[in-house]
């Protein structure tokens, strides 16, 4: 047995939560986790720009905020139940950025059959964080997103430390938690990433 086939048979249905600040890596590993290991991959935040939602909460995102919680809840929590995913494992992208979201998160998830099971934490510094945000705007490989404006950048790594860090902690207090550094090779990333997902499979 592989690692893949390992971590796959340890995680079943369940869910794997990736968190970081915006261009730490998220979509870019959790794709390639969720491919590996035949999940569905789920972002809380694409759900909502391809949603129909209302014009504040449409505001605030495009303002480099995060969606209020109730709306939140009521437009992403949902998918994590849909039919067509039973029996799948899923890789999300920070669902539940919000302090006291991640309580829904938790209930929901393992209710629907899909518990979390590890929470991943990307750090990146952010000599590297504004170097990738150039480069993107440079391929516009990520459409066009009103919240990547740069003097939006930190007003969103504001609103990380103000309100996403505390659902890390709680991630962490529950021994769910592992971090991963993104500053270096893509490849390098995505080995340290199934490093500490085999540690799970050992416990």
């Amino acid at each position: 047995m592989n690692d893949i086939e390992r971590i796959a048979e340890w995680l079943g249905s369940g869910s794997i939560n990736i968190f970081g600040v915006p261009f730490a890596g998220k979509d870019t590993q959790g794709e390639r986790l969720a491919r590996d290991l035949g999940a569905i991959r789920l972002s809380g935040g694409e759900i909502l720009r391809n949603s129909v939602i209302p014009p504040h909460v449409k505001e605030a995102i495009d303002a480099g905020q995060l969606a209020p919680t109730k709306e939140y809840v009521d437009i992403v929590l949902p998918y994590l139940s849909r039919d067509e995913f039973k029996g799948r494992p899923l890789v999300l992208s920070s669902v539940g950025r919000w302090k006291g979201e991640e309580q829904g998160v938790l209930e929901v998830a393992k209710k629907s059959g899909h518990p979390i099971k590890a929470v991943l934490l990307l750090s990146i510094n952010e000599e590297t964080l504004r170097r990738r945000w150039r480069k993107a705007m440079e391929t516009g490989d990520r459409g066009e997103r009103a919240d990547d404006a740069e003097h939006l950048l930190d007003t969103r790594l504001a609103e990380y430390r103000e309100k996403t860090l505390p659902v890390i902690e709680t991630y962490r207090q529950m021994g769910l938690l592992f971090e991963v550094s993104t500053d270096d090779e893509k490849d390098v990333v995505y080995r340290h990433i199934l490093d500490g997902l085999l540690e799970f499979t050992r416990q």
